[in-house]
């Protein structure tokens, strides 16, 4: 083995030999620390990422500053098995992922698979941790399932994030940057005692930037940056006692998230038919193709979005908090106690159909967290045995106020699609609701045209005959389908020979509350047994109870279901005329689905309370062997859980008048889920310049929570079975202090298994196949370069480089069922920075580059909701360059 690694490092050495004689010293230098020498505390010890027998993935400071990273999406540069996604909001609609699973945004009542730590602190949802981060220390990201060294337990991972504590001796920095898309950001921070053992810190930023996704129907564009923030710390050390205060808030007043189009069905022409006399683009379509009856953007690299013009993206957020940490040194236990109170808020506007047409619109959409969480541990060690014993208790408070609207183009959208519909077989273009104007006759005075005997009806003949004479305009004994009644119905006849009624701009919620109170206790344990010097068996466990209470007021004033009301309270007329739209193939259910969406469905109105609660045991076994002190063997099993919830949206419960028994409290709820995880791995060290960990993984989840989308919203689904596995692989090499490369490589095979059945659901057809956006492979690379120019100069090259492997995000394609709709060939980005910086990098200036090649992609996509066959994408930011400059003191 040790002959093994000296040709090794050997070779390596050869290998870089060119960059690492650019500068004299390197070749002296004999005290540079080793290639992954990063002191973590995964496992609430001090060891360094090469003695813990986990999969974790360890970020300095300094390879942080290099990358460019200010928020936790830039992470996933340097790391190949974390993927982040933002949807139709920054603040509600972000989602993180590891080993292919994660938690959709778009809901907030959806709480995370991915737990975010920020100095021992849980932020509650992947939004709410998405804010501008301060100076940092480091970042370990923990892959698989956590619950016995964590306050709050998470079912795929966690980030654990360490920011920059007081220090007792007096500095601080000032950093601006310039770039283009008019960007400009300024941060800073001071340091420095107010006594021997009271320090004292104060980080403060602020950025801005214009945004990237043009309108087509105005000059503004969306996706910009707008936001500050500020962070007050105290450190009291006294020794055996060690304190820190924290008390931080951020502001974001943004205009987020557009999103471009990628497919379009026929209901597209319906889009343009109402927008075009207007002068508006319903829907950008720059150059298309069409195939398989649907139109393909062709050059989506335009980034450009047809938005209604009285509508708009705007996001609002306020995240503020405070946190103390408390570390007792008992002698031979520690004691440590972390409380933290939390208040988040997002405000927001949307247009929720995506295109120019005004169909539906959110004003005022307001969502909100209050989080208390208190964690104590206890830790110390008696002879063979390192032990760990905690508490953690949560309570929280989510409120929602969703404001759903129809918009200007309501009805006229809803009469332009049925006109198209059912201008074949009838000859002509039908509305209901009248808004076409008087040119365009209603589909009753169709019906009951005198003019057109049943026969000109064809197939619909029978039933056209026994409907007229229910409403008195045909002879009782034209009737031949039996058992049909044909006495007169009053008002039949003026009701179908009228407009239903409408919705007038504006209606819709008024508003939707919800309100779900969450207390969550847990007790958990993690204990290594050091059987031998080279020999550790790991044992931790964690009870887990959790109680959720939901109270939900729906409050909808649409005029477009005052028809559907009445048919459902047994109004002959309306049942009548009901019953014959049903007998017309898909009619009713299509004309009741887009007149009186479950999202604005009056049927739903009233209020809901539900309450659930769970316990769950799970835990963790791991064995390590220390085969050489170079080299670290281990395997583990995990019992993961994540709790249950509601779906915080109406449109999840079930209309009467499509088979289903009416809104019921339970309609909200959703199951927990739970995932056996096995890994095994190694660690080695191939002398001091070269580290290679690599671990194989087995997940197999049992009612994995996922968001879908139903075709009207977003609902929350438990998939019976699914597995992640893969191999995952991280190598750093460091045969010089100035020249580093990391390199990580994740296979992912994540899938939901085939013995599930989707029939019926929205993952119809997705049975063993990948869950969607995950890359099977992710090839990720770093390289840092810092010659030595003189005495006191050194130079900068950094370059860091993504690759995922072709994604299919969503969709299945008519032509390949293989393929998404919605989906990224294999695709890399690259960023880079240039620059000069002090030995102590106090000073620095450099020109930074990110996603050098200008590549385009998406980072996630959905179903353009009402708009059969529309699919729409979020694309990632073009390429984006500027300096920098750091003043340190």
């Amino acid at each position: 083995m040790k002959k093994f690694e000296l040709l090794a490092a050997s070779a390596l050495t050869v290998f870089f030999a060119a960059p690492a004689m650019a500068q004299d010293s390197s070749q002296g230098d004999a005290e540079y620390s080793s290639a992954n020498d990063i002191v973590v505390t995964a496992t609430r010890r001090n060891e360094t990422v090469q003695e813990v027998p986990i999969a974790i993935t360890a970020i300095s400071n300094e390879l942080l500053e290099n990358a460019g990273v200010q928020d936790i999406r830039g992470l996933e540069q340097l790391a190949p098995s974390l993927q982040t996604t933002t949807g139709q909001s920054a603040a509600t609609g972000s989602s993180l992922s590891i080993r292919g699973i994660g938690t959709a945004g778009d809901n907030p009542g959806f709480e995370p698979a991915v737990g975010v730590f920020i100095d021992g602190v849980f932020r509650p949802r992947a939004g709410v941790a998405l804010s501008e981060l301060p100076e940092l220390q480091r970042v370990e990201i923990l892959r698989g399932p956590q619950g016995t060294l964590f306050g709050r337990n998470t079912s795929a991972g966690a980030l654990s994030i360490f920011t920059a504590q007081p220090a007792f001796e007096f500095g601080g920095y000032v950093e601006g940057s310039y770039g283009n898309y008019n960007a400009y950001e300024l941060e800073g921070a001071i340091t420095g005692p107010v006594s021997e053992q009271l320090a004292l810190r104060l980080d403060a930023g602020y950025r801005k930037r214009d945004g990237y996704i043009n309108d087509a129907n105005s000059d503004r564009a969306i996706n910009d940056i707008n936001r500050w923030n500020v962070r007050g710390q105290a450190l009291l050390d006294s020794g055996d006692i060690t304190l820190r205060l924290i008390g931080d808030y951020s502001s974001t007043d943004e205009d987020c998230c557009g999103a471009i189009s990628v497919a379009r069905g026929p209901l597209n022409a319906a889009i343009n038919a109402v927008t075009a006399p207007q002068g508006i683009i319903g829907s950008y379509v720059g150059d298309a193709v069409t195939i398989g009856g649907i139109s393909y953007t062709q050059n989506p690299e335009h980034r450009t979005q047809a938005i209604s013009p009285n509508r708009g993206y705007g996001e609002r957020v306020r995240d503020y908090g405070f946190s103390g940490e408390l570390n007792w040194d008992l002698g031979n236990v520690t004691l440590t106690s972390i409380t933290a109170y939390r208040v988040w808020r997002a405000t927001r506007d949307q247009d929720i159909d995506f295109a120019g047409i005004d169909r539906a619109y959110r004003s005022g959409y307001k969502t909100g967290l209050n989080d208390f969480t208190q964690e104590i541990r206890l830790q110390g060690s008696a002879g063979i045995l390192d032990w760990l014993v905690g508490g953690f208790y949560l309570n929280e408070k989510l409120t929602l106020r969703d404001t759903v609207n129809i918009g200007n183009d309501g009805n006229r959208y809803v009469d332009t699609v049925f006109a198209g519909q059912l201008a074949p077989a009838f000859g002509r273009p039908l509305q209901f609701y009248g808004s076409l104007g008087p040119s365009v006759p209603l589909f009753g005075q169709a019906i009951l045209n005198p003019a057109v005997p049943p026969a000109g009806f064809g197939a619909l003949a029978p039933l056209v005959a026994c409907f007229r004479a229910q409403a008195g305009t045909g002879a009782p004994g034209a009737c031949q389908i039996p058992n049909y009644p044909t006495a007169v119905i009053p008002g039949l006849a003026a009701l179908v020979t009228s407009p239903l009624p409408g919705a007038a701009a504006g209606q819709g919620n008024n508003p939707d509350l919800f309100t779900v109170k969450t207390n969550a206790f847990a007790a958990f344990t993690h204990n290594i047994v050091n059987v031998t010097d080279k020999f550790s068996v790991t044992l931790g466990a964690r009870f887990n109870y959790e109680k959720k209470d939901l109270d939900a007021s729906i409050n909808n004033n649409t005029g477009s279901c005052t028809f559907f009301n009445q048919v459902r309270a047994g109004d002959p007329a309306a049942t009548a005329y009901a019953n014959f739209l049903r007998n017309v193939p898909g009619l009713f259910n299509n004309l009741f689905l887009l007149s009186c969406n479950p999202a604005i469905n009056t049927e739903f109105n009233g209020n809901y309370a539900h309450s659930q609660d769970e316990s769950k045991v799970t835990g963790t076994v791991k064995l390590a062997y220390k085969i050489s002190p170079s080299f670290l063997a281990y395997a583990s099993y995990d019992r993961g859980y994540k709790s249950g919830g509601y779906n915080l949206d109406q449109a999840t419960f079930d209309s009467v008048l499509l088979g289903g028994n009416g809104a019921q409290a339970s309609d909200l709820a959703f199951g927990s889920e739970t995932v056996d995880s096995f890994e095994v791995g190694f660690k080695s060290s191939w002398g001091r310049a070269f580290t290679l960990n690599v671990a194989g993984f087995y997940g197999k989840y049992k009612d994995l929570q996922n968001l879908v989308f139903s075709g009207n919203n977003f609902v929350v689904q438990n998939i019976d079975s699914s597995t992640s596995k893969g191999v995952e692989a991280e190598a750093t090499i460091r045969p010089s202090s100035d020249f580093t490369v990391r390199l990580g490589y994740t296979f992912l095979d994540a899938k939901y298994d085939a013995s599930n059945n989707f029939t019926g659901t929205p993952l119809a057809g997705l049975e063993g196949r990948q869950i969607q956006n995950q890359p099977r492979h992710v090839v990720t690379s770093t390289v840092t370069w810092q010659p030595q120019i003189t005495s006191g100069l050194k130079g900068l090259l950094h370059v860091d480089a993504r690759l995922n492997g072709e994604t299919e995000i969503v969709g299945i394609s008519p032509l390949n069922a293989n393929r998404g709709i919605v989906r990224n060939p294999a695709y890399a980005l690259v960023s880079a920075r240039v620059g000069l910086q002090s030995n102590d990098g106090n000073i620095r200036g450099e020109f930074f580059v990110e996603n050098l090649t200008n590549q385009f992609y998406y980072v996630t996509g959905f179903a353009v909701p009402e708009q059969n066959g529309n699919y729409a994408g979020y694309p990632g930011m073009p390429r984006f360059y500027g300096v920098r400059a750091r003043f340190g003191f």
